[in-house]
């Protein structure tokens, strides 16, 4: 797969998605650059700053809401280091054309294909 498709799968997908706001696709631009930084291996790692500079946001609470929203709509698997110089963990969910966990009103788990 070429990442030009990989990045119309994941632009798809969100304007499919209602609850996907312009600071979430900055954001999933922001991992996009960090994917292609790693050699567009499916898990990488990033840091904080890196995609607040790349996705222009200015919060950190800004920041870990929709880096954790994206997690919750199926977009990415967020696995937080803690740890001042490792990076976070990041994985597509959706590059791959995978169905995407998607959370109902209620919370309840259930996939879209």
């Amino acid at each position: 797969m070429t990442t030009a498709t990989a990045y119309t799968n994941i632009l798809k997908r969100t304007t499919e998605d209602k609850r996907i706001t312009a600071t979430h696709l900055g954001l999933l631009s922001a991992l996009f650059i960090c994917w292609r930084a790693s050699g567009f291996n499916n898990h990488f790692l990033v840091s904080r700053k890196r995609l607040m500079v790349y996705s222009k946001i200015a919060s950190t609470a800004t920041y870990h809401k929709y880096i954790k929203q994206l997690d919750k709509f199926g977009y990415i698997r967020y696995r937080p280091s803690y740890h001042p110089v490792k990076g976070s963990s990041i994985e597509w969910l959706v590059v791959h054309n995978e169905p995407a966990r998607i959370e109902d009103a209620q919370g309840k788990e259930f996939c879209r294909e």
